[in-house]
């Protein structure tokens, strides 16, 4: 299975749009939001070879399989900007991109992943941090080889480096498997939700 990395220009990024309604929607504490990735990671993917070793990254796609297999994309109230909390798309998961993305980062750090947010203009989409090359290798050989052996057949894995070199693994709604194509437009802005909860904490306690 190949692999493409996309570039993103740090120096060109811009602020995060509506960054502390979109970061406050992130509801990952909140008790449905776990229940829902504890259902996913228990219903697929649990009889995986060397499951204890590579634990962590089969529980994050199980729970991307759960949420892609089911989203239904349904527009904004036409001319508002409308964030469900991850918490609220439980109910019927259908929204935009913005509600995706926000539902799968909400998902994937109740069970101690680390997310950040892609904002293109048009377009958001989560990612999930995978780490070093060799964390890549592992997720790759268990996306082509294991866990999404159909849909990744022939296919790329795309994934992006930030300014640390650290690797960031696509999880959008398009995809059919993570690290699936991104839909082409150029990263305009990032908002890393650990670092975000950091600087919110920094404030708090000031």
């Amino acid at each position: 299975m190949q692999q493409e990395e996309k570039i993103v220009e740090q120096k060109t990024l811009k602020p995060f749009p509506n960054k502390n309604r979109v970061f406050e929607s992130v509801d990952y504490l909140n008790p449905k939001v776990r229940n829902f990735a504890l259902f996913a990671v228990n219903k697929y993917f649990t009889k995986t070879p060397n499951y204890v070793a590579n634990r962590k990254l089969i529980q994050y796609f199980a729970v991307f399989k759960e949420i892609n297999r089911r989203w239904n994309y349904v527009n904004d109230p036409k001319g508002q900007e409308y964030f469900a909390k991850g918490s609220e798309s439980l109910l019927y998961f259908s929204g935009d991109c913005d509600d995706h993305a926000i539902l799968m980062c909400s998902a994937i750090e109740s069970i101690g992943g680390s997310m950040r947010l892609i904002h293109t203009g048009r377009h958001m989409y989560p990612e999930l941090l995978i780490g070093t090359e060799k964390d890549l290798e592992i997720a790759t050989y268990l996306i082509s080889k294991e866990l999404f052996v159909k849909e990744s057949k022939g296919k790329t894995i795309y994934f992006h480096r930030d300014d640390k070199g650290k690797i960031w693994l696509n999880l959008d709604y398009t995809a059919r498997y993570p690290g699936g194509p991104f839909l082409g437009e150029e990263v305009l802005s990032i908002l890393d939700l650990q670092e975000q909860e950091l600087t919110n904490q920094s404030g708090f306690f000031q």
